[in-house]
């Protein structure tokens, strides 16, 4: 279940998109950063500081009086939410037993009113990890969790879309149609075992080898592929292949596909993109290198899915597809 959501949507809580924890009515053992840290939740015995044992998540005192914890994350980008993944991993005697989520739209760091219920208060289980889809239409900028009555929880992800602005965008100004802040997605690809399709989108530069695209090395015939959605339908003027830290491991050459329409699941798409037209031939790419080509490309029109085709395997730090909003 919690590949397919990756694959559908992308987590909206990531710190990358400039999300955070603003507040929390108590976070007396566990730091309510680490509510959202895109790692794993790790578990390592014999470690405690001043206030106890530290875990890898957030974690409130046990409550003495009346009331419940609960505590605000703020999106870093508004997106419209399609359900919440709540994790208690390694949470054993000490996670709540129920959690209910609220959501709103403010320009507010911490909103006082506004909130929205779009969870009921679910059952909560030590060490575990839960999915709670919600039917919400509108973009939300803000989460509050609720924990009854006190506890930790190891990690909160919230999936969904985001949900930019395209009328704020003047016309022929140029962006970056497939970066993660402006909608755009990675939904495929056909091997992701050192790093996710996702962090081809995300924001800078990547930060080691760990924050990129990565497959194994390949031992059969043929290459490797990934499929991404642009947040809008654009006319791509310039792609940009970053190989940034990978540098014994990079792809030999790559080559994009690109198309206006695709439909159906993860590897519907994928066998529809085996076909789709070229937007930029088989290239050859370098060691920790910004790649960058506008001449190379062809006049697709509007677009707003590739595959990126790497040769035969390795590493992509980033994907950037620069270019116009067609309206």
């Amino acid at each position: 279940m919690f590949d397919d959501l990756r694959r559908r949507y992308v987590d909206l809580a990531q710190p990358r998109l400039g999300s955070e924890v603003v507040f929390a009515t108590d976070d007396f053992f566990a730091d309510k950063a680490r509510l959202i840290a895109p790692e794993p939740p790790v578990f390592i015995a014999g470690k405690y500081d001043d206030n106890g044992k530290w875990m890898d998540g957030w974690e409130s005192r046990r409550k003495r009086g009346p009331g419940h914890d609960w505590c605000v994350i703020r999106l870093g980008v508004a997106g419209r939410v399609a359900g919440f993944e709540i994790d208690t991993s390694h949470f054993t005697g000490n996670y709540p037993p129920g959690a209910e989520v609220e959501v709103c739209r403010s320009d507010e760091p911490n909103p006082a009113a506004g909130w929205v219920k779009v969870t009921p208060r679910v059952d909560l289980h030590g060490d575990d990890r839960i999915y709670v889809p919600v039917d919400h239409a509108e973009p939300i900028t803000h989460v509050r969790l609720h924990i009854y009555p006190d506890g930790g929880v190891a990690r909160l992800r919230v999936w969904g879309r985001v949900e930019p602005d395209w009328g704020e965008v003047a016309d022929g100004a140029v962006v970056d149609l497939l970066a993660v802040a402006n909608g755009g997605r990675g939904i495929i690809a056909n091997d992701e075992h050192y790093g996710a399709v996702g962090n081809l989108t995300a924001p800078g530069r990547g930060v080691n080898m760990g924050d990129g695209w990565e497959t194994r090395r390949r031992r059969e015939p043929g290459h490797d592929w990934a499929i991404l959605e642009l947040g809008t339908f654009g006319r791509v003027g310039e792609v940009v292949v970053d190989t940034a830290h990978f540098k014994g491991n990079y792809p030999d050459r790559c080559s994009i596909q690109a198309t206006r329409r695709a439909h159906g699941a993860p590897d519907e798409i994928a066998a529809q993109a085996e076909a789709w037209p070229v937007l930029l031939p088989e290239v050859k790419l370098q060691a920790d290198t910004v790649h960058t080509f506008r001449d190379e490309l062809a006049d697709l029109g509007a677009v707003r899915f590739v595959r990126l085709n790497i040769y035969p395997d390795g590493g992509v730090s980033r994907l950037r597809l620069n270019g116009t909003v067609v309206r």
